[in-house]
């Protein structure tokens, strides 16, 4: 289980996590949502060790293992996957190289990929780069899941994304979810997250606002409006 305790992290000066709490019980899925600038991208980034932010105070624990002052690749060797903001995919490799480059351990294999995600089959000999929007984020979410995680955290996957392809993500996120694999989805698009998470965090200032069951932040018509401007 991935375990957040009083985290305080950010950039110089400027606090942005003050005090975050947060669990991710093995095979649930966890929604982190709230708007822009409250600290959801700077959460991730903290968990996975990257710099900046400079993380403060607080512990972040996986299985036990502490990740606080861990280097990146040592965080993802203990079991966590992660599908940065913005993709980050290499262009210039096709798509089957975009794969292999991450794969490590067993259960996901390059067919395995081409099962739960057809359109990267047939677009396997293209470059990352000449692949759409929705095919690159497709991409991002399997060269993570290559590396054979037990815990994946997706920072925004519906970013930029016309509907159709936010859809598509969603059935592959449904699938995934059905497996025993940990999930850790941070989101602005309400719906997407509402509709697959079993508990929801709301972020606003870098405090966490809301902690529950998904179907109770759906009840909760104060707190969508006064954080996420859901229904307003």
């Amino acid at each position: 289980m991935l375990e957040v305790r009083d985290l305080c992290a950010g950039y110089g000066l400027s606090t942005v996590l003050d005090g975050v709490h947060l669990d991710v019980p093995d095979g649930t899925f966890v929604a982190v949502l709230g708007r822009n600038g409250m600290g959801k991208t700077t959460l991730c980034r903290a968990i996975m060790g990257l710099d900046p932010p400079a993380v403060a105070a607080g512990s972040i624990s996986y299985d036990g293992t502490e990740l606080n002052g861990l280097p990146p690749h040592k965080v993802a060797r203990t079991g966590i996957g992660y599908v940065p903001q913005g993709r980050h995919v290499f262009p210039t490799l096709d798509v089957v190289k975009n794969l292999t480059v991450a794969a490590r351990g067993d259960g996901w294999t390059v067919d395995r990929v081409w099962e739960a995600f057809p359109r990267l089959a047939e677009r396997r000999a293209n470059d990352a780069g000449l692949l759409s929007g929705g095919e690159q984020q497709m991409l991002a979410i399997a060269r993570a899941l290559m590396t054979n995680p037990r815990l994946l955290i997706m920072d925004e996957p519906s970013e930029g994304l016309a509907p159709i392809m936010i859809e598509a993500v969603a059935e592959q996120l449904a699938e995934l979810k059905q497996g025993s694999l940990s999930l850790l989805l941070v989101e602005q698009n309400y719906s997407l997250a509402i509709k697959l998470a079993d508990v929801v965090y709301v972020l606003e200032n870098g405090e966490v606002v809301f902690q529950g069951a998904a179907d109770e932040l759906e009840a909760d018509d104060e707190v969508k409006a006064r954080y996420l401007g859901v229904g307003v």
